[in-house]
């Protein structure tokens, strides 16, 4: 990228998330998109590494005859194999699409933790792939043979079509919505619908005790996730702001429309992967409580609900509240924050 040499100095003022002024360095003072700054601190408040998890207990239980029956060891690699194929994408698209496009100083800051987490996700993907003796093969190869995660992944990648590609610019309207609709799709139905039926799983197996290492990984994972979630909406929120032509009544219906897919095949990813239920979660149960996240997404973004169904997991909340005291002996603190508590 050229540099202009210039006497003007940027304008506070004239920042934007997208076709803001002077993208080339990194002033974060003054300040504008301050929910970026405080995403950035956040996260570096809750810094973790899946290695500081003891992973001996379940180990211990995958492999003793009897402690999982067949439907939990088919559902736990199949999530696992959701997982590994999502956060690698995510991480694309953070590195080669979103972060190529946004000139918000803050935003860019917070893009780079985003893109870091991304990757201990997959770290802790792998560190639990090794600590229990797994296929390596069968899980990172799910995303090809398994349909119901195809499907997913199928169309997330649909909407990348452009953003790739080495040429394309934002500063049109029709490359602005195409941005705005990929931070739509990576943040609302990947990070906000997609991950849920997964979650959901991997906590019911710590509901009964079961593989609580792997499920103490995810609890972080998901801590991470929702502020991305939450990070990815007030990118939507602001732009909407900053260029209020481009949210326009046919791509609000757009919004509605790809939500409403995303919950669909995430509801049926559910039914076809845990056709009988774990848990006492059942395809019914899972349905609901991905339309339920779904019309709270939506809701985020000023949209109109489309389900107006309650949450049958409120369980759901407790699996993710981390205030909980463990052994240090036996597990690193759950509670590893150097300043301020994350605002769920």
């Amino acid at each position: 990228m050229a540099i202009e040499k210039t006497q003007q100095r940027v304008d506070i003022n004239t920042r934007k998330i997208i076709n803001g002024a002077d993208a080339d360095v990194v002033q974060l003072y003054p300040m504008k998109h301050t929910f970026a700054w405080d995403a950035y601190n956040a996260g570096n408040a809750n810094h973790w590494l899946p290695t500081e998890i003891n992973m001996q207990g379940d180990v211990e239980q995958w492999k003793t005859p009897g402690v999982l029956t067949d439907d939990e060891i088919r559902a736990f690699k199949t999530v696992l194999g959701f997982f590994t194929t999502a956060d690698s994408i995510a991480a694309n698209n953070i590195v080669m699409a979103a972060y190529r496009h946004v000139t918000s100083p803050e935003c860019r800051m917070y893009l780079l933790r985003q893109a870091y987490e991304e990757a201990v996700h997959t770290h802790a993907y792998q560190y639990m792939v090794e600590s229990l003796g797994l296929d390596s093969g069968e899980i990172y190869n799910m995303y090809r043979e398994v349909d119901a995660i195809y499907n997913k992944a199928s169309f997330i990648l649909t909407f990348n079509d452009g953003i790739f590609d080495p040429s394309f610019k934002t500063g049109t309207f029709e490359s602005d919505q195409k941005f705005l609709e990929n931070i739509i799709v990576f943040s609302l139905i990947m990070e906000g619908i997609f991950f849920y039926s997964s979650f959901a799983v991997i906590f019911g197996f710590q509901r009964q005790n079961k593989m609580k290492s792997s499920a103490e990984q995810i609890q972080y994972i998901m801590r991470d996730e929702s502020q991305h979630l939450n990070f990815g909406i007030n990118l939507i929120n602001t732009i909407k702001e900053e260029q209020p032509e481009l949210w326009t009544p046919e791509f609000q219906q757009h919004v509605v429309d790809m939500v409403k897919e995303g919950a669909k095949l995430e509801y049926t990813f559910a039914a076809e992967v845990f056709p009988k239920g774990i848990f006492g979660m059942n395809a019914e149960s899972f349905k609901q409580y991905i339309e339920h996240i779904s019309d709270r997404r939506l809701a985020r973004v000023g949209l109109p609900e489309q389900f107006g169904v309650s949450n049958p997991f409120p369980w759901m909340s407790e699996a993710v509240d981390l205030n909980k005291e463990k052994n240090f002996f036996e597990t690193r603190v759950i509670e590893y924050k150097t300043g301020g508590t994350l605002d769920w």
